[in-house]
């Protein structure tokens, strides 16, 4: 059911979520390396994710960039919201997406904000349950966002009408 989407073809936007300085202690001294999470989207439903390593920062979020590309998927918006609520979850990190009436506006974390703000969501709430960590968080948003249907979807899935499931 999970179809790859192809990133060239999309105006992607990209964001930086975090930014960590790692080091590693060896026998000449420390090491010092840069991990960058990466965010790219192009504001239509189209969203993905990366982490890229590297010594230097701007190799780091390119190497981010890149994978951030290959992790694409596609949400489910209805309007300009989501259209049910759901809880993500990966690892320690829960993040619980709500749908929010129209100007609302994103009421959300700085690390689950720019997730919704590049797959083009412009009202919904938000909340980091449990952990913090900027890992756990963007993987725990990008797993509710994969588990969202809309009553379309879901209709043609099971092969009955919309209005036999909207009641």
């Amino acid at each position: 059911m999970i179809q790859r989407i192809d990133a060239s073809t999309l105006d992607l936007q990209e964001k930086l979520v975090a930014l960590n300085r790692v080091s590693k202690t060896v026998k000449g001294g420390r090491i010092a390396r840069f991990a960058a999470i990466m965010v790219v989207g192009d504001g239509q439903g189209h969203v993905g994710y990366g982490l890229g390593k590297a010594a230097e920062v701007p190799e780091a979020i390119r190497k981010g960039i890149e994978d951030a590309k290959k992790n694409m998927i596609t949400v489910s918006i209805k309007d300009t919201t989501i259209p049910h609520e759901v809880i993500g979850e990966y690892g320690a990190g829960r993040v619980l997406l709500k749908p929010a009436p129209e100007g609302t506006g994103i009421i959300a974390g700085g690390t689950c904000r720019a997730i919704v703000e590049m797959a083009g969501i412009k009202n919904i709430r938000a909340k980091c349950l449990r952990s913090s960590n900027p890992t756990n968080v963007v993987k725990a948003t990008f797993e509710g966002l994969k588990a969202l249907r809309t009553a379309e979807q879901i209709a043609e899935l099971r092969d009955v009408s919309v209005e036999s499931i909207k009641g």
